[in-house]
């Protein structure tokens, strides 16, 4: 029986924790930049944006976050910290991206 309330529990922090927000961290620079098509730099622009709001959720208040402040504070520590990398990054492979695309004078 306390092996059972054990795993219970076991599983209950895996689901929490599992739930946490875990964005993309993308690579600020690539050796196929220069490779890149203007449709590609776009693709590649729209992609960015579904990463920030991925991780933008990371550094939010939800309740997943708030269930595992309270089973499991670090990994709320871990959440926010990986969604700042993701965001600075982000930020920082769209400036790449935009240069691309002015040097190429892409139009979008």
């Amino acid at each position: 029986m306390n092996f059972k309330k054990h795993g219970a529990a076991l599983c209950t922090l895996a689901l929490i924790v599992s739930g946490c927000v875990s964005p993309e961290v993308v690579q600020t620079k690539s050796v196929a930049d220069n490779d890149l098509s203007c449709s590609d730099i776009k693709l590649q622009l729209t992609q960015l944006e579904e990463i920030r709001s991925e991780a933008q959720k990371g550094k939010t208040v939800s309740g997943q976050n708030v269930a595992a402040a309270i089973i499991f504070w670090p990994a709320v520590i871990g959440n926010y910290s990986n969604a700042q990398q993701a965001l600075e990054a982000a930020e920082k492979r769209n400036d790449v991206l935009v240069a691309l695309a002015q040097k190429k004078r892409c139009k979008f």
